[in-house]
């Protein structure tokens, strides 16, 4: 399995993916799921990979080759471009190979994210279906997932802000999301890519892949863990009460479940309250 993350905020673009792959329980090998094709100051394109291994793998090298001769991703206009001439090939492979997967009963499964920027244009993020169309990423959701994405989701829903969110933030946040769907799913796993753009650079100069056991990634679920449980701690107490109907001394006990702020308790910020009162009622 796989999981792939873009993030698209005012500042940038954060894209991390793992690197594992797997046919079968007893078949687990390395691969690397980023790709980039890059020219300094014109274009930067990022594309990250999921489903059939073998497939993606046709996909880039079609997408690379043309590249290399000038044409395809080194003459899109613009980043939608760059998502149709992607999906193009997409639906190339598809053609090639899909008739021989499904007669054998493996679907065509090809899920990319896109992101990137071509000079004179703002940064942005797509997703590009098996089908070669493209969606794109938006401020009110500017994040985009493929592979096994339940995981690592309920990080990015609460924290993701368009335009809050730094760079060194959502760098923060694709690897919490990362390193929850590790914890959760055998499938997914290190190395991990993790590359950051910022706006109109037009160059790749921050990336790095972290293996397994790096100190630095193993440092970052720690402590997230233990923030975790410092959290947890901060919450409301919940007590368990026994109540019985005054008007009937005979009835039965019955528990309550009740809500208790901790008197040291720290006040809830203002864009906290908000969300809170923002909430509708259980």
């Amino acid at each position: 399995m796989t999981y792939c993350v873009g993030i698209w905020t005012r500042h940038g673009l954060v894209m991390a993916s793992d690197s594992r792959t797997n046919a079968g329980h007893d078949q687990v090998n390395i691969a690397r799921k980023m790709h980039i094709f890059s020219q300094p100051g014109e274009r930067v394109f990022v594309l990250l990979s999921s489903g059939s291994l073998s497939c993606t793998q046709s996909i880039i090298t079609l997408l690379q080759r043309d590249f290399d001769q000038g044409k395809g991703l080194a003459k899109a206009p613009s980043l939608y471009d760059a998502a149709r001439i992607i999906g193009e090939q997409v639906r190339r492979v598809s053609d090639m190979d899909r008739e021989a997967l499904e007669r054998d009963e493996f679907k065509f499964n090809v899920n990319l994210i896109l992101g990137g920027q071509v000079r004179g244009e703002k940064p942005g993020l797509l997703i590009i279906y098996p089908q070669g169309n493209p969606l794109q990423a938006s401020e009110d959701s500017p994040y985009l997932q493929i592979g096994e994405t339940k995981y690592g989701r309920p990080i990015l829903d609460r924290g993701i802000r368009f335009d809050k969110t730094t760079l060194e933030e959502a760098a923060k946040y694709a690897l919490l999301s990362l390193d929850s769907t590790m914890r959760s799913n055998v499938t997914v796993g290190p190395p991990i890519d993790l590359l950051a753009y910022g706006v109109d650079e037009l160059e790749i100069t921050r990336q790095r892949r972290f293996t397994a056991g790096d100190p630095d990634l193993v440092k970052i679920g720690v402590r997230w863990e233990q923030a975790l449980r410092q959290a947890v701690g901060r919450l409301p107490q919940i007590r368990f009460r026994v109540s019985r109907d005054a008007g009937q001394p005979q009835s039965p006990q019955e528990e309550t479940i009740q809500l208790v702020e901790p008197s040291n308790s720290p006040e809830l910020s203002g864009e906290a309250r908000g969300q809170v009162s923002q909430r509708p009622p259980s």
